[in-house]
């Protein structure tokens, strides 16, 4: 398998809400909601890196398309690892995610490997690391 990721979703419970915080308060570009003509079809997709998209999805239409039952989330289920260039860009990422929102479950600080990093929780509970890494150019 080649790896070919396009896009990561997030399952949410309240996408109007979910897509206020990412795109008027973490400022990814969107184009809004879409397909809420069809049931189990509205979603949201914002533009990451080149290749790559990030879609917000009602959790319980993922539950439906997917033909498993809807569970209660778990914020330790995985993270979303966002790299940044500098201890600085890694302090107002954090700052912009508080300010839109966002629990800071893990304030930025030094790590025991070199690097300087921080976690964060979307409106949902997915958390976020924002990380500078020395060792990644």
């Amino acid at each position: 398998m080649e790896p070919r990721i396009t896009v990561i979703t997030l399952g949410v419970d309240d996408l109007k809400r979910s897509l206020t915080f990412y795109r008027d308060g973490l400022g990814l570009p969107t184009k809004g909601i879409e397909g809420e003509e069809f049931e189990h079809g509205a979603v949201a997709f914002f533009d990451l890196q080149s290749g790559l998209k990030l879609a917000i999805w009602n959790r319980k239409d993922i539950s439906h398309e997917a033909k498993i039952p809807l569970t209660a989330p778990s914020a330790t289920e995985f993270t979303i690892g966002h790299n940044v260039d500098s201890k600085e860009e890694v302090d107002l990422v954090m700052e912009k995610a508080k300010q839109a929102g966002a629990v800071i479950t893990d304030p930025a600080h030094e790590t025991f490997w070199g690097g300087y990093s921080g976690h964060f929780q979307d409106p949902d509970g997915h958390l976020w690391e924002v990380v500078w890494n020395p060792h990644w150019t």
